[in-house]
């Protein structure tokens, strides 16, 4: 008579991968509808007008503009674009402009080589793949040197209107995990948590006022929490203040 197999053992590193996807399975959850519902209303009542504060008249400028806005101040963004804008006005001038030139206009941006390149590939791109319009689609976008879901997700929120993701800058990664919708670091990963945690039809004014209470009261060192409308709901580590 045969002996009867018997299944090998589950490895050590099995295991550890096993217990890594339910980790990430169970970031955004135990997460109530209910406490969503009362972060939003808050976030509404106290930024109802938040806007992008990069200056723009067209999603090609606001395109360049978020392609700037890496490791940079939108302050600082808007200070540069005036002249950026006026020296090449469109797709096809920035693709045709040469590297020392947009250096000289973007210097002050930070990693402004990098970012020139990225400028001048956005440019060709646009103009040769695309006709000189910015496409209104993910996979497009992300076919332009310089972008990545971020910049992506910025200009189909906030000009074409269209919510395929949530933006994820520093702002709202911090006050994300603060709020505890998520224990992710990567940005792509806390961007999958809060798709899965945020009504779609509320996602482009989410991360406008987010952004806008990363910079007013949440922000990283010494948060106002005093003053915060969503303190009650929040049990930061490093909270400032507390009620509860």
């Amino acid at each position: 008579m045969t002996a009867k197999k018997t299944a090998d053992p589950p490895s050590a590193k099995s295991l550890a991968k096993s217990r890594s996807i339910k980790a990430r399975k169970a970031s955004s959850k135990g997460i109530s509808s209910a406490r969503v519902a009362a972060i939003l209303d808050a976030l509404a009542q106290s930024y109802p007008d938040a806007v992008c504060a990069l200056n723009h008249k067209s999603a090609w400028q606001l395109l360049v503009a978020t392609i700037l806005s890496a490791q940079c101040t939108d302050v600082r963004v808007n200070l540069v674009t005036p002249a950026l804008f006026r020296a090449f006005p469109t797709p096809k001038a920035m693709a045709t402009a040469s590297l020392p030139e947009i250096e000289e206009l973007i210097r002050s941006t930070g990693f402004f080589r990098n970012k020139a390149k990225s400028l001048q590939g956005a440019g060709r791109v646009v103009t040769e793949e695309f006709g000189g319009k910015v496409p209104q689609a993910m996979p497009e976008l992300l076919r332009i040197p310089g972008v990545a879901r971020k910049t992506a997700n910025v200009v189909l929120g906030t000009w074409f209107k269209i919510a395929d993701g949530i933006v994820v800058d520093t702002h709202v990664l911090r006050i994300a995990r603060r709020l505890a919708l998520t224990r992710e670091t990567a940005p792509e990963k806390v961007e999958r948590d809060l798709m899965r945690l945020i009504p779609q039809p509320s996602w482009i004014d989410f991360t406008h006022r987010i952004i806008a209470h990363g910079r007013t009261l949440c922000v990283a060192r010494k948060p106002r929490c005093a003053d915060c409308p969503l303190e009650a709901l929040c049990n930061a580590a490093d909270k400032t203040f507390a009620t509860h």
